[in-house]
């Protein structure tokens, strides 16, 4: 497994150089696929050597060859950051299979967590960037993580937990779509949407991943949205992008859930 884990992080690194591709252009509407990368301050084409992840970056010294711009620190920090997520969704999901001498093919849930771990880097910052939340990568990824987490279900034998996930996205896009209704201005139908992709994964892998992820996003954007007021770097109308909150909450309760629910029944002495 500690091979495995390895390349699922060399693996991660290599779709992060790809998500810096998505992250620039979906929101821009270019093509994904042509022309090819190449820098945005003199157009000179990025050649294979120079696209290694991350170290291209570093051996560069973080400028382009060619005209000597800056290269932001956010293109390697993606593609670190989708290498680490990417490690632990299979130390986390594949290692349990592995070590119960499951068949490949009933892991497929590791490639639906991978596949969200990717939405959730593109997604978190292009709502950063832009405050949408694009059509383009949450609807496909409706089919996708659906089809896959349907696939583990009926695979295992376990019809109770997709039954589960749909209730789940329709519970959480609902609660969202009445706060979207109630307060237009602080919620939109991108987050409504992303909300039915989290709540259906969340729920999947069970109530207590779907209650402690779906409480982390409220929780970790209204702390940001008071600590951005006492810095006085935002008043009560700023708007502020939900959709990283919700998707960081999401992974809180993917990674963690189980765990901190049975931690604060324990606390409380209700367990």
């Amino acid at each position: 497994m500690p091979l495995v884990i390895v390349a699922a992080g060399l693996l991660g690194a290599v779709i992060g150089s790809f998500l810096n591709v998505l992250i620039y252009r979906i929101p821009r509407k270019l093509s994904v696929v042509s022309p090819p990368s190449a820098c945005p301050h003199c157009g000179a084409q990025i050649r294979a050597y120079d696209n290694i992840p991350v170290l291209s970056w570093v051996l560069l010294r973080a400028k382009c060859r060619a005209c000597g711009a800056p290269i932001s620190a956010r293109y390697p920090a993606v593609e670190l950051g989708t290498a680490l997520l990417f490690a632990i969704v299979v130390w986390l999901f594949a290692s349990p299979s592995a070590a119960l001498g499951m068949p490949a093919i009933l892991v497929i849930d590791v490639i639906a967590f991978l596949y969200l771990a990717a939405v959730t880097i593109t997604l978190a910052l292009i709502d950063v960037d832009t405050h949408t939340l694009p059509n383009a990568i949450i609807y496909p990824s409706y089919a996708v993580v659906g089809v896959l987490l349907a696939a583990a279900s009926l695979l295992r034998g376990d019809v109770d937990s997709l039954v589960r996930a749909l209730i789940g996205a329709a519970i959480l896009g609902a609660v969202y779509f009445a706060l979207a209704f109630v307060h237009p201005g602080g919620m939109g139908l991108g987050d409504v949407k992303l909300a039915l992709l989290l709540g259906f994964g969340l729920a999947w892998l069970g109530w207590d991943a779907f209650i402690v992820g779906s409480i982390a996003a409220f929780v970790l954007g209204g702390l940001f949205g008071v600590a951005l007021m006492l810095l006085r770097r935002a008043g009560r109308k700023t708007a502020i992008a939900f959709g990283p909150w919700m998707l960081i909450g999401a992974w809180i309760g993917i990674l963690g859930g189980e765990r901190l629910a049975s931690s604060y029944l324990a606390f409380y002495g209700i367990v």
